[in-house]
């Protein structure tokens, strides 16, 4: 009896890994992503070229093989979900045409778990819940206590996310979800590092010069014993940088007040 031959839907692990880095890196909805994808830019954007590689992978394996669809999206997936920590939004598949029924169907075969709307998990995957957050919420920036956190900065455990989104960001789930704050497009961006979580994923976060400024910009809001705990501990620290402070507090306008503030504690 002729042995049936094993098709290998197995995708190169660099066109995987520079896609996912892509997907994770783009803040715009994917329908605008799409669309710069269809109007064949020139030149085009490393993220951009990394999304179209990896489209036109998926193109290939369904010509080649166009009786083994359904296995070629449901590999893929699997394939994502590996090179992303075991986890996926449904962003990661938009811009290949796979349709979301695919997911439904591995949710019900068990194949992957659904743990909120549009993430999902590998079942041999405990969820690293930071992660899967800012999975959902691109523009939410980890900030204030709960990025100090990160950094061994604050005894506070943070049971409820900090956030930073842009004023223009409006979506009624994450206020549900966390304490967010909101502020002008010039400023969003200053200071922001990627950090690990206690899970080892990477996520979106200030750095501890960002967040001194933001906790006694935002002190009102904040535990008072807790912000100078924290402003304390960023003084004693070796790896502190006073200059790129004293640069963040001036482009955001609080340079009087965040200078007299940490000079108190200052030795």
């Amino acid at each position: 009896m002729k042995k049936e031959k094993k098709i290998n839907y197995k995708i190169d692990s660099n066109v995987l890994k520079n896609y996912v880095e892509a997907i994770n890196s783009i803040k715009e909805p994917m329908s605008q992503i799409k669309e710069q994808l269809n109007e064949s830019l020139q030149p085009m954007q490393e993220q951009l070229k990394s999304i179209h590689t990896m489209s036109n992978v998926i193109k290939e394996l369904s010509i080649n093989y166009p009786n083994e669809q359904s296995k070629i999206f449901t590999d893929t997936i699997k394939q994502i979900m590996n090179t992303n920590n075991g986890m996926l939004s449904t962003r990661m598949i938009e811009p290949l045409n796979i349709s979301r029924q695919y997911l439904s169907m591995m949710e019900k075969n068990k194949d992957i778990e659904k743990i909120s709307r549009g993430i999902y998990l590998s079942p041999n995957v405990f969820e690293d819940s930071y992660f899967s957050f800012q999975q959902k919420y691109k523009k939410a920036i980890f900030s204030h206590m709960n990025a100090l956190y990160f950094y061994d900065m604050t005894e506070e455990f943070p049971y409820n996310y900090t956030v930073t989104v842009p004023q223009s960001y409006h979506v009624d789930t994450v206020n549900e979800k966390c304490n967010v704050f909101y502020v002008s497009d010039d400023i969003y961006e200053i200071g922001v590092t990627e950090v690990e979580t206690p899970s080892g994923n990477k996520v979106r976060a200030y750095d501890k010069e960002r967040c001194i400024c933001d906790i006694i910009r935002s002190k009102g809001r904040m535990d008072p014993e807790q912000v100078k705990k924290s402003i304390k501990q960023y003084i004693q620290s070796k790896d502190k940088n006073v200059g790129k402070l004293s640069d963040y507090a001036k482009r955001m306008g609080i340079s009087k007040k965040v200078m007299e503030m940490v000079g108190i504690y200052y030795e």
